[in-house]
Parts: C-alpha cells; structure tokens; sequence
C-alpha cells in the first residue's frame, strides 16, 4: 500500500492545528505556565507549515518551499523555547526565531534554493539542533522529579536524530523533484511527524499537569510561616525512615514563646519562628525530617543516629538560637529546651519516640529551659545551675563564649 504525501501531510495540518489550540486551551486554564502558550504557538505554525508543503506545484516555490520550510523551522525554535520556559529560563525568541531566519536569507541565494540536497542539509541541521537543545534542557531540569520528563527527553531526541539522519541520506541518495516521485520513506517520514505532534502534546502537558500536582503536594505539607513540612509531612516523612533504619527523634520547643508574642506583638513571634528554622535547618544532617508539630514546638527525626549523637546535634541547634538577635529588637532574646529520644530497632514507632522524646522535654524545661535532655538521662537539679554552662544528657557544658 503506498501512502499519498499530499494527504498525509493534510492530515498532519489537521492534527497539528488541533493540537496548538489543545495547548493554547490548557494555557487559557493556567496563564502562570507560558511554555503551554509557546507550544500552542509552535504547533499552529507547523500545521500551516504543513498546509504549504502539501500545496507544492499548486502554489509558488516561494511559498511552498522557502516559507513552509520557514515556518517548520520556526515551529521547531518555538518548541526549544517552551522548553525553556517550562524549565523556568528567558523565553529568548530572538534564538528561536534565528534558524527561520538564517533559512530565509539562505533561500534568497539562488544556487542554494535551486540545490535540493542543500536545502534538506541546512533545515535538518537546524531544526535537530532545536530538539536536540530542547532534549538537553529536558535532561538538565532532572532535579525535578517528573515522571513524564524522560518521555519528552526520548522523543525530543529521537527527532533530532531523525533529523540528523537525513543529512548523509540526502548526499548518498538521489532525492525526489516532487511529491509525485518521491520514495515511501517520505511518507513514512511525514507520518511520522504527525505521532510526533500527538506524542509531544500528550508528553508535554502530562508534564505541566505532574508540575502542578506536585506544587500543590508540597504546598499540602509545608508549613506556610515557616517554610519546613507540617505536622503530617513530617509524620509521614519520620514513619518512612523509621521503617528502615533506626533514628533518633529531638523535640524542639522556644522558651516563654508566649512572652514574646505579647511584649513585641505576634509580627515578631512569627518572625522568630521562621528564625528558629533558618538556624536549625543548616545544622540538621541531610536526611533528616525537620518539621513544624504546631505552635512553637518543631521536631526532627535524625536517620541512623544515637541518642548520643543525636544531642550533640540538638547543642548545636541551642547554642545558635542563644547567639541569636534581632536587628530590631536587640533587646529580644531565645533560647530553646530539646527532647532527645533514639530508637536502635528498625520498624519503630513512631509514638513511642514521640512520647519518650516529650518526656525528656518535660524534664528539660521543668528543671531550667535552655538545655538540651536525653530520654536516658536527668538533668542535674536547677540549684546545681552555673552561669555560662548548658546541659546535655545531664553533664555540665561551658559555652563558647
């Protein structure tokens, strides 16, 4: 069965056309994501790319071959740049544009128009270079994990080497002087192009859609003050450590917080909140769970760490918050008391750590505050207290000065 060029590049204007108003509908929907808008755009002009190649010898040359092939390129410069857009870099439509223009300027050379081979040369070269390009953006935007990225990555490639193909195909073998006597691989090529039209859609809107869940999971579980995860993030988050490892649990909660809020009113409270977690945060291992439990008390499951190690942490974490100062409340001071609780079994619970770590901060702040205590280990009594010592496990520790 031999497929007929001219229809199947009208077929390939209808599903292109069908597929730019798809993505400029979604775009409608979410104006935030302008790579939507810049595919729509992209995938019209391919459908009206398609429209002049399949009216070739009913149309000028100058339409159906110097512009059409314009606009293809034109369309494949878009598509680099809604990859841009989406991986959240400039949109730069100068560069998306260049490759039309460089192809237009080359047409206007009669040697190079009148060359068949030349002209699939210099359009090959440039339109695998865009997929290529959009590929490799694709691939460098791999931090975020989205299910539908490796996908796109494969079909942007897969094109662009398709592409490239074409270039040592187009000097070995003899070429086609029209649609009429050109070989089926033409047609295969042009079906190909549209799944690829249908493919990319369907790729990059999963793709803006995995984007926008993924937003909103996150928004879900952090905590909206301060930044870290919430109560049920990090609940979640400590269960599925604590499933395959042991950890150890600290407990966090800012001394006489309600002080603060009523002497320099709940702006600033709020604002020692978010001052707690930067200092923390950079203290904490990196796979440890740092989260808000509510109010002022936070608490961190730290992976394969003893209870021991574990409170070393828990100093650091305190003597930062003693050295810390607002720079418009100098006269503001915070400390912190710390509950320490490990778990040496893995599959431990998660409840028991809680509680056993809240007994030791019971135990933290009934005898002083500002200090860090073990569930292991009590604190010695608040009469032994010396100025310029904390506690940590019960022993005795003299501060940096």
């Amino acid at each position: 069965m031999r497929l007929d060029l001219p229809t199947l590049f009208m077929m390939t204007t209808a599903v292109t056309v069908t597929v730019g108003v798809l993505f400029l509908l979604s775009w409608s929907q979410t104006r935030r994501e302008r790579s939507l808008a810049v595919w729509g755009i992209a995938h019209i002009g391919g459908g009206l790319a398609s429209l002049m190649l399949a009216l070739r010898g009913q149309i000028p040359d100058s339409l159906s071959i110097a512009l059409a092939n314009a606009l293809m390129i034109g369309a494949y410069g878009l598509i680099w740049c809604g990859v841009r857009a989406f991986e959240g870099r400039r949109l730069r439509l100068d560069w998306a544009l260049a490759g039309a223009v460089i192809w237009l300027g080359a047409c206007a050379v009669p040697a190079f128009f009148e060359s068949l081979v030349a002209r699939v040369i210099l359009a090959s070269t440039i339109a695998g270079l865009y997929c290529g390009s959009g590929a490799l953006m694709i691939w460098r935007g791999r931090g975020e994990p989205l299910v539908s990225r490796y996908p796109a990555l494969i079909l942007l490639a897969t094109y662009a080497a398709l592409y490239w193909i074409r270039i040592p195909l187009a000097v070995a073998t003899p070429l086609p002087v029209s649609l009429a006597t050109a070989s089926p691989w033409f047609a295969i090529l042009a079906f190909a192009g549209t799944l690829f039209s249908v493919a990319i859609a369907f790729v990059f809107m999963a793709l803006t859609k995995e984007r926008a869940e993924r937003e909103q999971r996150q928004a879900a579980e952090t905590d909206s003050l301060t930044g870290i995860a919430n109560r049920r993030a990090l609940v979640a988050g400590a269960e599925r450590h604590l499933a395959v490892a042991p950890a150890a649990l600290l407990l966090f909660d800012l001394d006489h917080f309600k002080l603060i809020n009523d002497r320099h009113g709940h702006s600033v409270g709020d604002a020692a909140l978010a001052a707690f977690c930067h200092i923390a945060a950079p203290v904490l291992p990196p796979e440890a769970v740092f989260g808000r439990m509510g109010g002022e008390e936070f608490a961190c499951l730290l992976p394969r760490l003893d209870e021991r190690a574990a409170a070393r942490v828990a100093e650091g974490i305190r003597a930062g918050v003693a050295r810390f100062t607002h720079p418009d409340y100098p006269e503001l001071r915070m400390s912190v008391s710390v509950g320490v609780a490990a778990e040496s079994q893995i599959g431990g619970s998660l409840d028991y750590l809680l509680r056993r770590a809240d007994d030791a901060l019971y135990r933290a702040k009934r005898t002083g505050r500002d200090r860090v205590v073990t569930s292991e280990e009590d604190p010695l009594p608040v009469a032994a207290d010396i100025p310029g010592t904390s506690r940590v496990g019960g022993r005795s520790r003299v501060r940096s000065p």
